[in-house]
Protein backbone atom coordinates (compact mmCIF):
# COMPACT_ATOMS: atom_id res chain seq x y z
CA UNK A 1 0.00 0.00 0.00
CA UNK A 2 2.50 2.62 0.97
CA UNK A 3 4.38 1.97 -2.55
CA UNK A 4 1.25 1.93 -4.43
CA UNK A 5 0.03 5.31 -2.68
CA UNK A 6 3.39 6.80 -3.36
CA UNK A 7 3.37 6.31 -7.32
CA UNK A 8 -0.18 7.34 -7.31
CA UNK A 9 -0.27 10.37 -6.37
CA UNK A 10 3.12 11.23 -8.43
CA UNK A 11 0.35 10.94 -11.09
CA UNK A 12 -0.17 14.06 -12.19
CA UNK A 13 -4.21 14.99 -10.92
CA UNK A 14 -5.46 15.17 -14.30
CA UNK A 15 -4.33 11.56 -15.44
CA UNK A 16 -7.32 10.01 -14.22
CA UNK A 17 -7.02 7.31 -16.87
CA UNK A 18 -3.46 6.71 -15.54
CA UNK A 19 -4.08 6.48 -11.99
CA UNK A 20 -6.78 4.03 -12.72
CA UNK A 21 -4.86 1.88 -14.23
CA UNK A 22 -2.37 2.18 -11.54
CA UNK A 23 -4.90 1.12 -9.19
CA UNK A 24 -5.82 -2.06 -11.64
CA UNK A 25 -2.14 -3.21 -11.80
CA UNK A 26 -1.50 -2.97 -8.44
CA UNK A 27 -4.92 -4.45 -7.49
CA UNK A 28 -4.54 -7.40 -9.51
CA UNK A 29 -0.77 -7.90 -8.13
CA UNK A 30 -2.22 -8.22 -4.88
CA UNK A 31 -4.99 -10.40 -5.33
CA UNK A 32 -2.65 -12.73 -7.86
CA UNK A 33 -0.25 -13.25 -4.72
CA UNK A 34 -2.48 -15.30 -3.20
CA UNK A 35 -3.04 -17.80 -6.31
CA UNK A 36 -1.91 -16.09 -9.64
CA UNK A 37 -4.24 -18.41 -11.48
CA UNK A 38 -7.72 -17.18 -10.06
CA UNK A 39 -7.09 -14.25 -11.77
CA UNK A 40 -8.21 -15.01 -14.72
CA UNK A 41 -11.89 -16.06 -13.16
CA UNK A 42 -12.57 -12.08 -11.22
CA UNK A 43 -11.18 -11.12 -15.22
CA UNK A 44 -13.73 -13.20 -16.58
CA UNK A 45 -16.32 -11.77 -14.27
CA UNK A 46 -15.11 -8.44 -14.91
CA UNK A 47 -15.27 -8.77 -18.53
CA UNK A 48 -18.81 -10.67 -18.81
CA UNK A 49 -20.67 -7.82 -16.71
CA UNK A 50 -18.86 -4.95 -18.48
CA UNK A 51 -19.56 -6.57 -21.80
CA UNK A 52 -23.43 -7.13 -20.69
CA UNK A 53 -23.73 -3.48 -19.17
CA UNK A 54 -23.07 -2.29 -22.70
CA UNK A 55 -25.62 -4.59 -24.54
CA UNK A 56 -28.09 -3.41 -22.05
CA UNK A 57 -27.79 0.05 -22.91
CA UNK A 58 -27.86 -0.93 -26.15
CA UNK A 59 -31.05 -2.76 -26.36
CA UNK A 60 -33.93 -1.59 -26.62
CA UNK A 61 -36.69 -4.65 -26.71
CA UNK A 62 -37.54 -5.62 -23.14
CA UNK A 63 -37.48 -9.52 -23.63
CA UNK A 64 -33.51 -9.23 -24.82
CA UNK A 65 -32.59 -7.37 -22.17
CA UNK A 66 -34.20 -9.27 -19.33
CA UNK A 67 -31.87 -12.17 -21.15
CA UNK A 68 -28.75 -10.40 -20.98
CA UNK A 69 -29.91 -9.85 -17.41
CA UNK A 70 -30.14 -13.60 -17.01
CA UNK A 71 -27.15 -14.35 -18.60
CA UNK A 72 -25.30 -12.59 -16.21
CA UNK A 73 -27.05 -13.72 -13.00
CA UNK A 74 -26.34 -17.71 -14.28
CA UNK A 75 -22.86 -17.66 -14.95
CA UNK A 76 -21.93 -15.41 -11.98
CA UNK A 77 -23.95 -17.46 -9.26
CA UNK A 78 -22.85 -20.68 -11.46
CA UNK A 79 -19.48 -19.98 -10.65
CA UNK A 80 -20.15 -19.16 -6.96
CA UNK A 81 -22.12 -22.25 -6.66
CA UNK A 82 -20.04 -24.76 -8.50
CA UNK A 83 -16.83 -23.25 -6.50
CA UNK A 84 -18.56 -22.60 -3.07
CA UNK A 85 -21.93 -24.80 -2.80
CA UNK A 86 -21.44 -28.03 -5.12
CA UNK A 87 -19.45 -30.17 -2.88
CA UNK A 88 -21.76 -28.88 -0.29
CA UNK A 89 -25.29 -30.04 -1.74
CA UNK A 90 -23.30 -33.07 -3.21
CA UNK A 91 -22.44 -34.35 0.17
CA UNK A 92 -26.01 -33.12 2.20
CA UNK A 93 -27.58 -35.19 -0.81
CA UNK A 94 -25.36 -38.10 -0.01
CA UNK A 95 -26.21 -37.81 3.52
CA UNK A 96 -29.83 -37.65 2.89
CA UNK A 97 -29.80 -40.71 0.97
CA UNK A 98 -27.97 -42.93 3.26
CA UNK A 99 -31.04 -42.05 5.86
CA UNK A 100 -33.08 -43.40 3.45
CA UNK A 101 -31.54 -46.62 3.35
CA UNK A 102 -29.95 -45.96 -0.21
CA UNK A 103 -26.66 -44.83 0.01
CA UNK A 104 -24.90 -43.01 -3.17
CA UNK A 105 -21.28 -42.09 -3.92
CA UNK A 106 -21.50 -38.07 -5.04
CA UNK A 107 -18.80 -36.57 -7.62
CA UNK A 108 -17.18 -34.01 -5.46
CA UNK A 109 -15.09 -31.25 -7.19
CA UNK A 110 -12.61 -30.88 -4.03
CA UNK A 111 -11.57 -27.75 -5.23
CA UNK A 112 -10.50 -24.27 -3.01
CA UNK A 113 -13.13 -21.48 -2.75
CA UNK A 114 -11.60 -18.09 -4.79
CA UNK A 115 -11.14 -15.66 -2.18
CA UNK A 116 -13.31 -12.98 -2.13
CA UNK A 117 -15.57 -14.31 -4.94
CA UNK A 118 -18.74 -13.41 -2.75
CA UNK A 119 -17.97 -10.15 -2.53
CA UNK A 120 -16.81 -8.87 -6.06
CA UNK A 121 -19.60 -11.37 -7.63
CA UNK A 122 -22.41 -9.58 -5.50
CA UNK A 123 -20.33 -5.99 -6.88
CA UNK A 124 -20.53 -6.91 -10.31
CA UNK A 125 -23.58 -8.27 -10.33
CA UNK A 126 -25.03 -5.04 -8.41
CA UNK A 127 -23.45 -3.76 -11.93
CA UNK A 128 -25.48 -5.29 -14.34
CA UNK A 129 -28.91 -5.27 -12.57
CA UNK A 130 -28.64 -1.06 -11.92
CA UNK A 131 -27.95 -0.58 -15.36
CA UNK A 132 -30.81 -3.15 -16.36
CA UNK A 133 -33.00 -0.85 -14.31
CA UNK A 134 -31.98 1.67 -15.89
CA UNK A 135 -30.31 3.54 -12.93
CA UNK A 136 -27.16 3.78 -14.06
CA UNK A 137 -25.27 4.65 -17.77
CA UNK A 138 -22.93 1.43 -18.37
CA UNK A 139 -18.87 2.87 -18.84
CA UNK A 140 -17.32 2.48 -22.15
CA UNK A 141 -14.19 2.34 -19.99
CA UNK A 142 -12.83 -1.01 -20.10
CA UNK A 143 -9.96 -0.34 -17.26
CA UNK A 144 -12.21 2.09 -14.92
CA UNK A 145 -14.33 -0.88 -15.31
CA UNK A 146 -11.92 -3.35 -14.47
CA UNK A 147 -10.31 -1.28 -11.42
CA UNK A 148 -13.84 -0.69 -9.79
CA UNK A 149 -13.99 -4.78 -9.47
CA UNK A 150 -10.69 -5.37 -8.17
CA UNK A 151 -9.90 -2.19 -6.14
CA UNK A 152 -7.43 -3.86 -3.44
CA UNK A 153 -8.54 -2.30 -0.36
CA UNK A 154 -12.09 -4.02 -0.22
CA UNK A 155 -11.51 -6.37 -2.86
CA UNK A 156 -11.25 -9.80 -0.65
CA UNK A 157 -13.83 -8.94 2.54
CA UNK A 158 -15.96 -6.07 1.81
CA UNK A 159 -17.65 -3.42 1.87
CA UNK A 160 -19.47 -4.29 -1.15
CA UNK A 161 -19.50 -1.79 -3.32
CA UNK A 162 -22.76 -0.41 -5.64
CA UNK A 163 -21.62 0.85 -8.94
CA UNK A 164 -23.70 3.95 -8.45
CA UNK A 165 -21.65 4.62 -5.75
CA UNK A 166 -17.82 3.89 -6.44
CA UNK A 167 -17.53 3.80 -10.16
CA UNK A 168 -18.32 7.16 -10.62
CA UNK A 169 -15.75 7.80 -8.46
CA UNK A 170 -13.45 6.48 -11.14
CA UNK A 171 -14.51 8.59 -12.95
CA UNK A 172 -13.75 12.45 -11.48
CA UNK A 173 -10.51 13.92 -11.10
CA UNK A 174 -8.78 12.89 -7.83
CA UNK A 175 -6.80 15.23 -5.83
CA UNK A 176 -4.66 14.42 -2.39
CA UNK A 177 -6.80 15.64 0.58
CA UNK A 178 -4.70 15.65 3.27
CA UNK A 179 -7.57 15.84 6.31
CA UNK A 180 -9.31 13.18 4.44
CA UNK A 181 -6.01 11.17 4.26
CA UNK A 182 -5.66 11.72 8.21
CA UNK A 183 -9.13 10.96 8.60
CA UNK A 184 -8.51 7.79 6.93
CA UNK A 185 -5.46 7.18 8.85
CA UNK A 186 -6.91 7.10 12.31
CA UNK A 187 -9.59 4.70 10.72
CA UNK A 188 -6.82 2.16 9.75
CA UNK A 189 -5.35 2.32 13.18
CA UNK A 190 -8.57 1.82 14.87
CA UNK A 191 -9.41 -1.43 12.71
CA UNK A 192 -6.29 -2.36 14.03
CA UNK A 193 -7.08 -2.11 16.98
CA UNK A 194 -10.08 -4.11 16.65
CA UNK A 195 -8.29 -7.00 14.37
CA UNK A 196 -5.17 -7.01 16.16
CA UNK A 197 -6.00 -6.59 20.20
CA UNK A 198 -9.74 -7.55 20.66
CA UNK A 199 -10.35 -10.15 17.58
CA UNK A 200 -6.96 -12.28 17.85
CA UNK A 201 -6.78 -12.13 21.23
CA UNK A 202 -10.42 -12.87 21.86
CA UNK A 203 -10.21 -16.13 19.14
CA UNK A 204 -7.25 -17.28 21.64
CA UNK A 205 -10.25 -18.04 24.92
CA UNK A 206 -12.96 -18.54 22.06
CA UNK A 207 -11.06 -21.28 19.95
CA UNK A 208 -10.17 -23.04 23.33
CA UNK A 209 -13.24 -23.02 25.04
CA UNK A 210 -15.26 -23.84 21.62
CA UNK A 211 -12.75 -26.48 20.83
CA UNK A 212 -12.97 -28.42 24.14
CA UNK A 213 -17.06 -27.18 25.35
CA UNK A 214 -17.73 -30.40 26.53
CA UNK A 215 -15.32 -30.11 29.40
CA UNK A 216 -16.10 -26.46 30.48
CA UNK A 217 -19.01 -25.16 32.79
CA UNK A 218 -21.80 -23.40 31.92
CA UNK A 219 -20.36 -20.00 32.94
CA UNK A 220 -17.33 -20.39 30.58
CA UNK A 221 -19.20 -21.40 27.70
CA UNK A 222 -20.76 -18.42 28.26
CA UNK A 223 -17.73 -16.82 28.46
CA UNK A 224 -16.47 -18.54 25.24
CA UNK A 225 -19.40 -17.49 23.34
CA UNK A 226 -18.98 -13.69 24.54
CA UNK A 227 -15.53 -13.71 23.44
CA UNK A 228 -16.34 -15.01 19.61
CA UNK A 229 -19.08 -12.18 19.71
CA UNK A 230 -16.21 -9.68 20.20
CA UNK A 231 -14.30 -11.64 17.84
CA UNK A 232 -15.96 -11.86 14.80
CA UNK A 233 -16.95 -8.26 15.12
CA UNK A 234 -13.28 -6.89 16.03
CA UNK A 235 -12.30 -9.17 13.00
CA UNK A 236 -14.48 -8.48 10.33
CA UNK A 237 -15.09 -4.20 11.38
CA UNK A 238 -11.48 -3.92 11.67
CA UNK A 239 -10.91 -5.12 8.49
CA UNK A 240 -13.62 -2.99 7.13
CA UNK A 241 -11.94 -0.14 8.91
CA UNK A 242 -8.63 -0.69 7.66
CA UNK A 243 -10.63 -1.05 4.19
CA UNK A 244 -12.07 2.20 4.05
CA UNK A 245 -9.43 3.83 5.90
CA UNK A 246 -6.93 2.92 2.84
CA UNK A 247 -9.28 4.10 0.40
CA UNK A 248 -9.52 7.47 1.40
CA UNK A 249 -5.82 7.38 1.37
CA UNK A 250 -6.42 7.37 -2.66
CA UNK A 251 -9.25 9.50 -2.66
CA UNK A 252 -12.24 7.68 -2.93
CA UNK A 253 -15.04 6.73 -0.25
CA UNK A 254 -16.36 3.82 0.74
CA UNK A 255 -19.89 3.16 2.14
CA UNK A 256 -19.83 2.56 5.71
CA UNK A 257 -20.15 -1.49 6.46
CA UNK A 258 -20.81 -1.28 10.69
CA UNK A 259 -22.30 1.58 12.50
CA UNK A 260 -21.73 -0.34 16.44
CA UNK A 261 -24.40 -2.98 15.87
CA UNK A 262 -23.97 -4.29 19.18
CA UNK A 263 -25.47 -1.28 20.54
CA UNK A 264 -28.80 -1.86 18.68
CA UNK A 265 -31.97 -2.16 20.52
CA UNK A 266 -33.97 -5.22 18.59
CA UNK A 267 -32.91 -7.28 15.67
CA UNK A 268 -33.92 -5.28 13.23
CA UNK A 269 -31.54 -2.08 13.60
CA UNK A 270 -28.66 -4.55 14.43
CA UNK A 271 -29.16 -5.70 10.70
CA UNK A 272 -28.89 -2.13 9.55
CA UNK A 273 -25.65 -1.71 11.16
CA UNK A 274 -23.96 -4.92 11.16
CA UNK A 275 -22.52 -5.80 7.51
CA UNK A 276 -24.58 -2.81 6.13
CA UNK A 277 -23.35 -3.67 2.45
CA UNK A 278 -24.47 -7.12 2.50
CA UNK A 279 -28.01 -6.49 4.69
CA UNK A 280 -28.72 -3.17 2.23
CA UNK A 281 -27.55 -5.46 -1.05
CA UNK A 282 -29.99 -8.41 -0.13
CA UNK A 283 -32.46 -5.86 1.04
CA UNK A 284 -32.51 -4.08 -2.45
CA UNK A 285 -31.82 -7.05 -4.85
CA UNK A 286 -33.88 -9.69 -3.15
CA UNK A 287 -36.34 -8.79 -0.71
CA UNK A 288 -37.97 -5.71 -1.78
CA UNK A 289 -38.06 -7.56 -5.49
CA UNK A 290 -39.88 -10.39 -3.61
CA UNK A 291 -42.27 -8.31 -2.41
CA UNK A 292 -41.15 -7.11 0.83
CA UNK A 293 -43.04 -6.40 3.72
CA UNK A 294 -46.06 -5.75 1.71
CA UNK A 295 -48.55 -7.87 1.26
CA UNK A 296 -50.46 -10.96 2.51
CA UNK A 297 -49.03 -12.92 6.07
CA UNK A 298 -47.94 -15.76 4.26
CA UNK A 299 -45.62 -13.54 2.06
CA UNK A 300 -44.58 -11.24 4.79
CA UNK A 301 -43.26 -14.63 6.69
CA UNK A 302 -42.07 -16.40 3.25
CA UNK A 303 -39.57 -13.09 2.24
CA UNK A 304 -38.21 -12.53 5.41
CA UNK A 305 -37.11 -16.30 5.45
CA UNK A 306 -35.70 -16.46 2.50
CA UNK A 307 -33.57 -13.12 2.87
CA UNK A 308 -31.82 -14.85 5.96
CA UNK A 309 -31.96 -18.29 4.04
CA UNK A 310 -29.85 -16.92 1.66
CA UNK A 311 -28.12 -14.87 3.93
CA UNK A 312 -27.06 -17.56 6.09
CA UNK A 313 -26.13 -19.44 2.60
CA UNK A 314 -23.86 -16.93 2.15
CA UNK A 315 -21.68 -16.70 4.73
CA UNK A 316 -20.91 -20.46 4.33
CA UNK A 317 -21.56 -24.04 2.76
CA UNK A 318 -22.72 -25.64 6.04
CA UNK A 319 -25.93 -25.81 7.78
CA UNK A 320 -24.49 -24.32 11.13
CA UNK A 321 -24.57 -21.13 8.68
CA UNK A 322 -28.71 -21.93 7.54
CA UNK A 323 -29.18 -22.50 10.95
CA UNK A 324 -27.81 -18.94 12.19
CA UNK A 325 -30.30 -17.08 9.75
CA UNK A 326 -33.32 -18.92 10.72
CA UNK A 327 -32.57 -18.52 14.01
CA UNK A 328 -32.28 -14.60 13.20
CA UNK A 329 -34.95 -15.35 10.77
CA UNK A 330 -37.26 -15.95 13.98
CA UNK A 331 -35.92 -12.54 15.95
CA UNK A 332 -36.91 -10.74 12.94
CA UNK A 333 -40.39 -12.28 11.87
CA UNK A 334 -42.49 -10.60 15.22
CA UNK A 335 -40.99 -7.03 14.22
CA UNK A 336 -42.17 -7.78 10.75
CA UNK A 337 -45.49 -8.66 11.42
CA UNK A 338 -45.92 -6.35 14.28
CA UNK A 339 -44.86 -3.46 11.96
CA UNK A 340 -42.02 -2.63 14.58
CA UNK A 341 -39.14 -2.80 12.03
CA UNK A 342 -38.62 0.91 11.55
CA UNK A 343 -38.99 1.86 15.30
CA UNK A 344 -35.34 2.00 15.94
CA UNK A 345 -33.82 4.23 13.44
CA UNK A 346 -31.88 6.73 15.00
CA UNK A 347 -28.83 5.91 17.32
CA UNK A 348 -29.50 5.60 20.88
CA UNK A 349 -29.79 7.73 23.46
CA UNK A 350 -28.32 10.09 20.78
CA UNK A 351 -27.05 13.49 22.12
CA UNK A 352 -27.21 11.59 25.22
CA UNK A 353 -24.61 10.31 27.99
CA UNK A 354 -26.26 7.51 29.37
CA UNK A 355 -29.09 5.42 28.18
CA UNK A 356 -32.20 5.50 29.99
CA UNK A 357 -33.58 2.09 31.67
CA UNK A 358 -35.72 0.89 28.94
CA UNK A 359 -32.82 1.45 26.06
CA UNK A 360 -30.74 -0.06 28.40
CA UNK A 361 -32.99 -3.39 28.77
CA UNK A 362 -33.74 -3.34 25.17
CA UNK A 363 -29.87 -3.22 24.25
CA UNK A 364 -28.86 -6.48 26.59
CA UNK A 365 -31.81 -8.44 25.63
CA UNK A 366 -30.57 -7.74 21.40
CA UNK A 367 -27.08 -8.05 22.47
CA UNK A 368 -28.19 -11.94 24.35
CA UNK A 369 -30.20 -12.86 21.34
CA UNK A 370 -27.20 -12.35 19.25
CA UNK A 371 -24.50 -13.67 21.00
CA UNK A 372 -26.74 -17.22 21.27
CA UNK A 373 -26.69 -16.63 17.64
CA UNK A 374 -23.27 -16.67 17.08
CA UNK A 375 -22.79 -19.94 19.02
CA UNK A 376 -24.43 -21.85 15.55
CA UNK A 377 -22.08 -19.35 13.79
CA UNK A 378 -19.02 -20.77 15.33
CA UNK A 379 -19.56 -24.49 15.72
CA UNK A 380 -18.45 -26.54 13.47
CA UNK A 381 -21.37 -29.05 13.10
CA UNK A 382 -24.95 -28.16 14.11
CA UNK A 383 -25.11 -31.30 16.55
CA UNK A 384 -22.07 -29.21 18.40
CA UNK A 385 -23.69 -25.84 18.57
CA UNK A 386 -26.94 -27.65 20.13
CA UNK A 387 -24.47 -29.47 22.68
CA UNK A 388 -22.67 -26.35 23.73
CA UNK A 389 -26.49 -24.53 24.11
CA UNK A 390 -27.64 -27.32 26.16
CA UNK A 391 -24.22 -27.47 28.40
CA UNK A 392 -24.61 -23.51 28.64
CA UNK A 393 -28.10 -23.63 30.14
CA UNK A 394 -27.12 -25.63 33.08
CA UNK A 395 -26.61 -24.75 36.83
CA UNK A 396 -23.21 -24.32 36.15
CA UNK A 397 -23.82 -20.57 34.77
CA UNK A 398 -23.86 -19.17 37.90
CA UNK A 399 -21.10 -20.52 38.61
CA UNK A 400 -17.04 -18.74 38.21
CA UNK A 401 -15.53 -19.86 34.76
CA UNK A 402 -12.43 -22.11 35.23
CA UNK A 403 -10.45 -20.31 32.61
CA UNK A 404 -10.30 -17.07 34.60
CA UNK A 405 -6.33 -15.73 34.61
CA UNK A 406 -4.80 -12.34 35.10
CA UNK A 407 -4.59 -12.24 31.01
CA UNK A 408 -8.14 -12.87 30.57
CA UNK A 409 -9.20 -10.25 32.68
CA UNK A 410 -7.38 -8.11 31.22
CA UNK A 411 -8.47 -8.77 27.39
CA UNK A 412 -11.82 -8.60 29.46
CA UNK A 413 -11.12 -5.20 30.52
CA UNK A 414 -9.75 -4.12 27.56
CA UNK A 415 -13.02 -4.86 25.55
CA UNK A 416 -15.17 -3.00 28.17
CA UNK A 417 -12.67 0.41 27.61
CA UNK A 418 -13.09 -0.53 24.11
CA UNK A 419 -17.00 -0.44 24.11
CA UNK A 420 -16.65 2.77 25.72
CA UNK A 421 -14.76 4.39 23.75
CA UNK A 422 -17.14 3.33 20.72
CA UNK A 423 -20.53 4.13 23.01
CA UNK A 424 -18.94 7.56 23.29
CA UNK A 425 -18.47 8.05 19.32
CA UNK A 426 -21.23 6.34 18.37
CA UNK A 427 -22.92 8.47 16.72
CA UNK A 428 -19.90 8.93 14.42
CA UNK A 429 -18.71 7.10 11.11
CA UNK A 430 -15.84 5.39 12.93
CA UNK A 431 -14.59 5.55 16.57
CA UNK A 432 -11.08 8.15 16.15
CA UNK A 433 -12.95 10.39 13.92
CA UNK A 434 -11.97 12.91 16.48
CA UNK A 435 -12.48 16.87 16.17
CA UNK A 436 -9.67 18.74 16.42
CA UNK A 437 -11.08 21.82 18.03
CA UNK A 438 -12.70 19.64 20.58
CA UNK A 439 -9.68 17.76 21.69
CA UNK A 440 -6.43 18.67 22.23
CA UNK A 441 -3.64 17.62 20.54
CA UNK A 442 -1.78 16.33 23.32
CA UNK A 443 -4.79 13.87 24.31
CA UNK A 444 -5.17 12.79 20.37
CA UNK A 445 -1.67 11.82 20.50
CA UNK A 446 -1.38 9.93 23.54
CA UNK A 447 -4.89 8.69 22.62
CA UNK A 448 -2.89 7.33 19.31
CA UNK A 449 0.17 6.14 21.37
CA UNK A 450 -1.73 4.39 23.60
CA UNK A 451 -3.50 2.29 21.25
CA UNK A 452 -0.11 1.64 19.11
CA UNK A 453 1.90 0.62 22.07
CA UNK A 454 -1.54 -1.63 23.12
CA UNK A 455 -1.07 -3.13 19.26
CA UNK A 456 2.65 -3.72 19.92
CA UNK A 457 2.07 -5.18 23.20
CA UNK A 458 -1.00 -7.84 22.54
CA UNK A 459 -0.35 -8.40 18.51
CA UNK A 460 1.26 -11.73 19.07
CA UNK A 461 -1.79 -13.86 18.76
CA UNK A 462 -1.60 -13.48 14.80
CA UNK A 463 -5.24 -14.72 13.38
CA UNK A 464 -6.88 -15.39 9.69
CA UNK A 465 -9.52 -13.27 9.10
CA UNK A 466 -12.84 -15.50 9.56
CA UNK A 467 -14.31 -13.50 6.85
CA UNK A 468 -11.80 -14.32 3.93
CA UNK A 469 -13.62 -18.00 3.63
CA UNK A 470 -16.83 -16.22 2.36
Amino acid sequence: MPIVFGLYWAVPKNRVKTQNALLLLASYIFYGWWDWRFLSLIAFSSFLDYSIGLKLANTTGEQTRKIWLLTSLLINLGFLGCFKYFDFFAESLAEAFTLLGKPINPTQLGIILPIGISFYTFQTLSYSIDVYRRQLKPTKDIIEFFSFVSFFPQLVSGPIERATHLLPQFQKKRSFDYAQAVDGMRQILWGLFKKIVIADNSAVYANDIFSNYTDYSGSTLLLGAIFFTFQIYGDFSGYSDIAIGTARLFGFDLKQNFAFPYFSQDIAEFWRRWHISLSTWFRDYVYIPLGGSRGSLWMKTRNTFIIFLISGLWHGANWTFVIWGLIHACYFLPLILLKQNRRNIKTIAAGKVWPNINEFLSMGLTFSATVLAWIFFRAETVSQAVAYVLGMFTTSLLSLPEVLSIKICLIAGIIIIFLMIEWVQREKRHALQLNSKDIPKPARWALYWGIVLCIIWLGGNQQNFIYFQF
